[in-house]
């Protein structure tokens, strides 16, 4: 029987995350959830373990102390993935910017053949609403950018609404992924790329969050920015 993932990064998201994991568990496809959640002063963590009885083996916490970033969360999540043995690994915001019903859509895409699934904002025009116009414009060209420095054709190498194969996460050396913040998104897919594996863009739409605060920072735009320069530059090779 397929054993499905979703991984959801939390940092302060009292005001979503009981909704986006009763959002989850009422699809029809059925999907456990790990929460990994960085200390968040405002009682996330709290509000998961109040909602564990009610979920028995399929509502998952990782407390870690302070905030470690993204990309950190997600490799940690990778891991405790493998070694429970998951099929197929979900990253997904807290906040509805992704929409839980296209959890199903992106795991058809990886049963029809994909290692790879990306809920893209950007193959089909433009799907972003109720974000600013320069949030936009920097996140589009940021993605060109990705394309034009690495050869990559891939039209959101940012997104963080994807899901991947098991054989990915495992050919993949998780040690070694260097990116921490938003760059991190970009590493994997890239990563992905260069061994050899099929990725598939999904179109969704992406809809800026209506409760809490975004996490976005220009730090972490400027780790993308120089190491995309440095992936160019890389070796790959899987772990086996």
């Amino acid at each position: 029987m397929e054993k499905k993932l979703v991984i959801i990064p939390t940092y302060n998201e009292i005001e979503n995350i009981s909704r986006i994991t009763k959002a989850v568990f009422g699809l029809n496809e059925t999907f456990d959830i790990l929460v990994i959640d960085d200390g968040s002063p405002d009682g996330t963590a709290a509000a998961v373990k109040s909602m564990q009885p009610e979920y028995p083996d399929r509502l998952f916490l990782m407390e870690r102390t302070g905030k470690l970033g993204l990309g950190t969360a997600y490799l940690a999540g990778f891991k405790w993935a493998l070694e429970h043995a998951y099929d197929y690994v979900f990253e997904m915001d807290a906040d509805f910017s992704h929409a839980p019903d296209d959890l199903p859509r992106l795991l058809n895409a990886c049963r029809e053949g994909a290692d790879l699934s990306i809920g893209s904002r950007y193959c089909n025009g433009v799907s972003v609403v109720n974000w600013p116009i320069g949030r936009i414009l920097i996140s589009y060209f940021a993605s060109k950018y990705v394309r034009s420095v690495l050869g990559f054709k891939v039209f959101d190498t940012t997104a963080g609404f994807v899901c991947y194969t098991r054989r990915v996460l495992e050919s993949i050396d998780l040690d070694d992924v260097r990116m921490k913040g938003y760059g991190f998104q970009i590493e994997m897919k890239y990563t992905t790329h260069k061994l050899g594996f099929r990725i598939k863009e999904v179109p969704v739409i992406f809809v800026n969050r209506q409760e809490g605060t975004s996490k976005m920072s220009g730090s972490i735009f400027g780790e993308a920015f120089w190491g995309v320069i440095a992936l160019k530059f890389r070796k790959f090779h899987t772990t086996s």
